[in-house]
């Protein structure tokens, strides 16, 4: 059996095949995802499950870059948006607009997760990234300066 938290098979093959910079939607339930894209569906019922239960099991998974919602959510739901900040705390964050997201965003996403979560603007876009502090800690490397905030957030938060 394997170790971890995150038991869902195809969840975990889409994290393993993500490169540095692929996009994964986790999405609430009435995304319109595109019919061309890579869709894990896991809504059973609503809010089954919720947006914080399948992010908390990803973030336990993967390692998010940069982390992007609906610039709209400041204002329509900050309780989403305190759990999101939370969550990813490691993580650069880049509100855009929430058409954006539904559009462009959405068409380029490498990977879209549909949950049963009834929150609006409940559409969180998880930028993959490199595990920074392992990459550069071979003797002699000089941690290039791109990365050089995410490796002090990393150890700030561990």
């Amino acid at each position: 059996m394997k170790r971890g938290k995150l038991l869902n098979a195809e969840l975990n093959h889409a994290i393993a095949a993500m490169g540095h910079g692929d996009l994964m939607i986790v999405c609430d339930a009435g995304f319109p995802i595109p019919s061309n894209a890579w869709r894990i569906d896991l809504a059973i019922t609503q809010d089954v499950p919720d947006l914080e239960t399948v992010l908390s099991a990803i973030n336990g998974a993967f390692i998010p870059e940069k982390v992007s919602y609906a610039a709209e959510m400041a204002e329509n739901n900050p309780p989403l948006l305190e759990k999101v900040k939370r969550l990813f705390a490691a993580s650069a964050h880049e509100p855009i607009p929430h058409q954006q997201i539904l559009g462009e965003m959405a068409a380029k996403a490498k990977v879209i997760v549909r949950t049963g979560a009834f929150d609006p603007w409940g559409n969180i876009l998880l930028y993959s990234g490199v595990d920074a502090p392992i990459w550069f800690s071979k003797p002699g490397l000089n941690v290039p300066e791109e990365y050089q905030e995410i490796v002090k957030r990393i150890q700030e938060n561990s």
